[in-house]
């Protein structure tokens, strides 16, 4: 804590600094021009303008334009080379496309010749088997048909004997009388017309 006593409180703490200002106020007060602007300065301006740029131009020629140039280079090459790899795994892609297509366009022709391979052996074996069929039919038809034949023939040869037991019985029960077995035929001759 800070007490102030009453012999501090009446003296002036400021007391001989307006004197050290006014002073180095009075200094500057004496050429009253803004030292840059100064005339008499203007020499020792110009030479450390000239000692200060040429340090900036050796700074900026020898070691930051070479290293701004080596990043910008670096850079170009890394460009160039992402570029032409890019360039290059395109043309992968397209080759690789080129090759499934050629694949798949292949796969698409062997399909059609497994599948007309199959048609044409199914209708192959259809074939076979209808001509198989209709052989074994016509086989059989020929069987019947002699058995047709057959049984027609006999049934023909037959037919004389059936009409005249048929005709000597008609005769019988109708006329009441007997006819002989020659006379009947020589009727059913006549009727038939052979």
């Amino acid at each position: 804590m800070f007490v102030v006593t009453p012999a501090y409180a009446e003296s002036n703490p400021t007391e001989g600094t307006h004197s050290e200002t006014e002073s180095f106020a009075g200094e500057s007060h004496v050429s009253g021009v803004f030292p840059p602007f100064d005339s008499s300065t203007f020499a020792s301006q110009l030479l450390w303008l000239a000692i200060t740029f040429g340090l900036f131009y050796l700074l900026m020629s020898k070691v930051i334009v070479p290293r701004i140039g080596g990043i910008l280079e670096h850079r170009r090459d890394r460009i160039a080379q992402d570029l032409d790899e890019a360039n290059r795994l395109k043309e992968e892609a397209d080759n690789a496309i080129a090759a499934y297509e050629q694949e798949l366009a292949d796969a698409r022709k062997k399909a059609a010749a497994i599948a007309e391979a199959a048609r044409e052996k199914a209708k192959s074996a259809a074939e076979a088997e209808r001509a198989s069929t209709e052989a074994e039919l016509a086989s059989k038809m020929a069987d019947a048909e002699k058995s047709i034949a057959g049984i027609k023939t006999k049934a023909l040869a037959d037919v004389d004997t059936i009409a005249e037991d048929a005709a000597s019985d008609v005769v019988k029960h109708l006329l009441g009388g007997t006819v002989t077995k020659a006379e009947v035929a020589a009727a059913i001759r006549a009727v038939s017309g052979n």
